[in-house]
């Protein structure tokens, strides 16, 4: 199969059964801003599982959009291989980084392990006061009976008051380490609709590499503490990172990145999904004790990484499709998250759905997300909190969702709150 020189069919206002097959691309970021990549996955799960398209704006590559098919995928490193990224585009050139999640093992091994103990059993103990704490603090000042934004409000800041902690970076920098993430993962700025431009990405990565070089020389000289930075610089495998920059800024980004979107993302599309399902909204209130099986369908339901990408190492047959050596095979975990064969009703949202921890969106494999307890934990308090204080968050606008392939959010949900 080679790929073609037109352009590719936008997807975008098509109706997903009419399209030819083979001319389907569910790659198109503007599917997903718009809400718009539903009915796509759902004609490929049913007529073409593990779906080549020839012809998108990222190259080649192969659909994996059913939930056992996305499992495999994940679980076998030795032949779908994370390296050199797991995006669908090619790695930037201008901005060059690598992650442990962009390696195999052993490498990949070594470089997790360092920093493992952030998100161990004892620092999510420990942090669980702290996170109630800011979660009190920041719903205790919102305005009664006033429309503002959810996201920058309550999800954005939150979040970032987290990454303060893990990173130990003084609360007034926190929004730095949001603004960040979201350049890194291509995702929109939070002021609005606008996108950084290419130039504005580099110089802010940049300015993040410099920040984090300075925090890690004062930390290298210093007593090992329980931050992140501290981990990395003093751990034996990972103390020379800093002289290899490309390695350094990358594993960064990805902690970065790890510990915002889920979260972040998570907290707004708990609310819409609530204020979607007013049935579940009562559900909720009439016993609070449901809110731990509620996080895991509310992270089931958003899929805050939309996807991620492969490189095959070796010829192999997936869904009775022979892929070859070097071919670009995306896991799309959003799509597989909605696969009716392994989760029923799975376009329900269910706030006691039976075995509501089986999905997708935190990976398998030596790739499942490191900070999953961590991000459970973080909404868990954010729902106790919100419980004991407001009636309804209601929702009085649309939402604005992220124009990404791979991160699955929302940049704007005007909310009003009503206390008990």
């Amino acid at each position: 199969m080679s790929e073609q020189a037109t352009a590719p069919v936008r997807m975008l206002g098509l109706n997903p059964n009419e399209v030819p097959l083979e001319q389907i691309d569910v790659s198109q970021a503007e599917l997903f801003e718009h809400g718009e990549h539903w009915g796509f996955f759902e004609r490929l799960r049913r007529d073409d599982p593990v779906h080549y398209c020839a012809n998108s704006e990222y190259g080649p590559y192969w659909s994996v959009t059913k939930f056992k098919d996305i499992a495999h995928v994940d679980k076998h490193h030795k032949i779908f291989s994370s390296e050199p990224t797991v995006t669908i585009s090619e790695p930037s050139e201008e901005v060059p980084f690598q992650s442990f999640i962009q390696m195999d093992p052993p490498k990949h091994d070594v470089q997790r392990a360092a920093v493992q103990g952030t998100v161990a059993p004892r620092n999510l103990a420990n942090l669980e006061s702290t996170i109630r704490g800011w979660a009190g603090d920041i719903l205790d000042d919102l305005p009664i009976g006033e429309t503002f934004d959810w996201v920058p409000r309550v999800s954005v800041d939150l979040t970032a008051q987290m990454l303060a902690t893990l990173f130990d970076v003084p609360f007034e920098d926190r929004l730095k380490l949001t603004y960040w993430s979201d350049i890194a993962a291509g995702a929109p700025q939070l002021a609005g609709s606008n996108f950084v431009t290419e130039q504005e990405r580099t110089q802010g990565l940049a300015e993040c590499a410099e920040y984090f070089t300075r925090l890690w020389n004062e930390r290298v000289s210093g007593p090992p503490g329980n931050d992140i930075i501290s981990m990395l610089a003093h751990s034996e495998s990972t103390r020379d990172m800093v002289s290899n920059p490309v390695e350094f800024l990358g594993n960064l980004i990805l902690l970065l990145i790890g510990g915002n979107d889920t979260t972040r993302n998570s907290i707004s599309a708990g609310v819409l999904a609530l204020n979607q399902n007013p049935g579940e909204y009562q559900k909720l209130r009439d016993d609070p004790a449901l809110i731990p099986n509620m996080i895991s369908e509310i992270i089931r339901w958003q899929t805050p990484v939309s996807s991620m990408s492969r490189r095959v190492k070796e010829d192999t047959e997936l869904g009775g499709k022979q892929i070859r050596k070097g071919d670009k095979v995306v896991m799309w975990f959003i799509s597989g998250n909605r696969d009716d064969e392994v989760i029923e009703n799975p376009n329900q949202f269910l706030i006691d759905r039976e075995n509501a921890r089986h999905h997708l969106s935190f990976g398998f494999g030596v790739h499942r997300c490191m900070g999953n307890r961590l991000a459970e934990m973080q909404l868990r308090i954010v729902w106790e909190e919100i419980s004991k204080r407001f009636r309804k968050v209601e929702v009085v606008g649309e939402p604005v969702r992220n124009r990404s392939n791979m991160i699955h959010g929302y940049t704007s949900l005007p909310v009003r709150v009503h206390p008990l």
